[in-house]
């Protein structure tokens, strides 16, 4: 996810966004770039990769002193990673830095190219600057100019732009990603960032800008063109303010999911099709089977993905864990459309699976968080998964976006094959904009499963179970219940446990039924009420209320299976990370276990 720094102020603007910039590198980028403002000159400089990059050009540089400085760490949506494509974003005597996207951002470029504005990157921030300067040649008024400008920017953006017609300000503007305006502990200094850890012991009075607000900033004053704003103590340890107040990172990247999600899917939904600019419809020319490989959480979405790709694009689907695949002499042929998944893109049996597939003339794609990695090097196409940087080695907001790529991903390959109406084409894409609203997580669900946790402490395992997509979402409940707080537990298809586990279940075994209303609830149903005359110990989460369980987690009722699997997500990462809390674990650092598993 983008980061965004500003400052005006005596001190050393230079080295505030660089540090500043640094602050930001968990949240995840490819490029970098800063530029600053002394009366008429503006100095600029980017660099692709990490900010060392950045900083060899400036120390290799001549600089002056500026009062007034933007920066950025980028994270690609709209074109490739390249120095070009890097913030800030220039026209003619104006800078800017974006976080989001701008939804009408092509009509916008065509109605400035035929005003005779020249374009130089294919990103969609590149059209605000223009649209300012616009309006700036035509009012000669930079507020005004810079009203106009949002007035018509449609979708996500929050900006900080300068500009030599007013190089004593910083025009800024909150909608849909984090901005935070800060006075510095100095006299005359402000600061902006999209994140706390940057503002830590240099400012202690801030405003957590709400969607529609803005203004412009000068070292004497900062006008907000709203009064709907407060200032509120910024936190004083970076440690927190990482954490945005959270106990544990798992707990935050729980709660990030939403607008993760909603990150994941910018520009890459229409009202009727899914679009993907990293890939070319010829991916799928000559394909029969789709294979897919990958480890852990990531297999888990794999799983998923493949209920999705045979019921939506009608596509013959098998998934292969990654570590069994290479010792298995596969029969690879040239009809099939090799997925890795990986959060990391440098997990090493997946890795390895990838460059067999290669080897054998494969058509490959990776679905990844992490651009320039091994795995979106090697393969033939990358879709970025845009999950930010994740801490917690319990995967949580990178299994969420995963399978919401791999969702639309069918989508796509459906309506290539044309295997899909356009009745339910467009029931698949509501439901899908509604992800981020079942991701959401209320203080009743959060407060149920701490509550429940102080039960589930002992006893000699659990049982997750579902059926259809919701079996591996059990299998990834299980998992992350093993991972933090080292209790036995195994995911299964719920149709399974009468054909031996159910030998199992006594009062010491407990047992998560999955049991959404909008899929095969009367199955699950029977066989949930199999282990309930056995005397398990039953926990069903659901919709619909089950008289025959001990405890019982009401989800919202939906008319999608996904969006019950979405929520359901939630509740079990919840739920797992309260046990885990309540046994003394570290949640973030489970033993045993690493981030990016790069040994075999």
């Amino acid at each position: 996810m983008c980061g965004i720094v500003g400052y005006i102020g005596s001190k050393d603007t230079t080295k505030f966004l660089l540090d500043g910039l640094k602050e930001l590198e968990y949240r995840g980028y490819d490029s970098a770039g800063i530029a600053l403002l002394n009366k008429d000159r503006i100095d600029v400089f980017k660099a692709l990769g990490k900010l060392n990059n950045l900083q060899d050009k400036i120390d290799h540089s001549t600089l002056d002193e500026y009062d007034i400085g933007i920066g950025h760490t980028r994270w690609a949506t709209h074109g490739k990673p390249t120095e070009l494509n890097a913030h800030p974003h220039l026209g003619e005597y104006s800078y800017v830095v974006h976080n989001g996207i701008i939804e009408n951002y092509k009509e916008l470029k065509d109605e400035l190219i035929e005003a005779g504005h020249n374009f130089v990157s294919q990103t969609d921030t590149e059209v605000i600057v223009h649209l300012f300067e616009n309006y700036q040649n035509k009012l000669n008024d930079t507020t005004k100019a810079f009203k106009e400008t949002i007035s018509r920017l449609q979708g996500a953006f929050s900006i900080l732009l300068i500009s030599k017609a007013n190089p004593e300000k910083i025009f800024f503007f909150k909608h849909g990603s984090p901005l935070i305006i800060a006075r510095g502990n100095e006299e005359e200094e402000v600061l902006f960032s999209s994140s706390d850890s940057p503002l830590i012991g240099l400012a202690k009075e801030v405003v957590y800008l709400e969607d529609g607000i803005g203004g412009v900033a000068s070292k004497n004053s900062i006008d907000f063109f709203s009064d709907d704003y407060s200032w509120s103590t910024l936190p004083t340890s970076k440690q927190f303010a990482q954490k945005n107040g959270f106990r544990f990172f798992m707990e935050k990247e729980t709660y990030e999911q939403s607008d993760v999600v909603s990150d994941c899917m910018l520009g890459r939904i229409n009202d009727e099709e899914i679009i993907f600019d990293e890939i070319d419809k010829s991916l799928l020319d000559g394909i029969k089977e789709i294979k897919i490989c990958a480890c852990g959480t990531s297999y888990h979405a794999g799983l998923t993905a493949s209920y999705l790709f045979e019921r939506l694009s009608k596509i013959k689907c098998n998934v292969e864990i990654a570590s069994e695949f290479r010792y298995k002499e596969p029969l690879l042929t040239d009809d099939t459309l090799f997925i890795v998944i990986s959060q990391s893109g440098e997990t090493a049996d997946t890795l390895e699976a990838l460059k067999m597939a290669k080897n054998n003339g494969l058509k490959s794609l990776v679905i990844c968080n992490v651009d320039n990695s091994s795995m979106t090097r090697m393969s033939d196409y990358t879709i970025l998964t845009r999950a930010g940087i994740e801490k917690g080695v319990a995967s949580t907001k990178a299994f969420s976006t995963q399978t919401v790529v791999l969702w639309m991903l069918s989508l796509y390959f459906a309506k290539i094959k044309d295997s899909i109406s356009n009745e339910l084409m467009k029931s698949e894409l509501h439901a899908l904009r509604e992800v981020p609203k079942s991701l959401l997580i209320s203080n009743s669900i959060h407060e149920k499963t701490k509550r429940l946790s102080k039960r589930y402490l002992h006893g000699h395992g659990f049982f997750f179970i579902g059926r259809d997509v919701f079996f591996p979402l059990a299998l990834e409940g299980a998992l992350k219940l093993k991972e933090i707080s080292y209790l036995h537990a195994e995911g299964y298809p719920s149709g399974e446990m009468k054909h031996g586990p159910i030998a199992l279940a006594d009062p010491e075994l407990f047992t998560i039924a999955l049991m959404p209303e909008n899929l095969l609830y009367d199955k699950i149903k029977s066989n949930v009420e199999e282990l309930s005359a056995r005397d398990s110990t039953i926990c069903s989460i659901s919709p619909l209320e089950f008289e025959l369980s001990d405890d019982f987690i009401k989800t919202q009722k939906t008319d999608h299976y996904m969006l019950e699997f979405f929520e359901m997500l939630v509740v079990l990462q919840l739920f797992s990370m309260e046990i885990s809390i309540r046994l003394g674990n570290d949640v973030d650092m489970p033993r045993n276990l690493a981030k990016s598993v790069t040994v075999e």
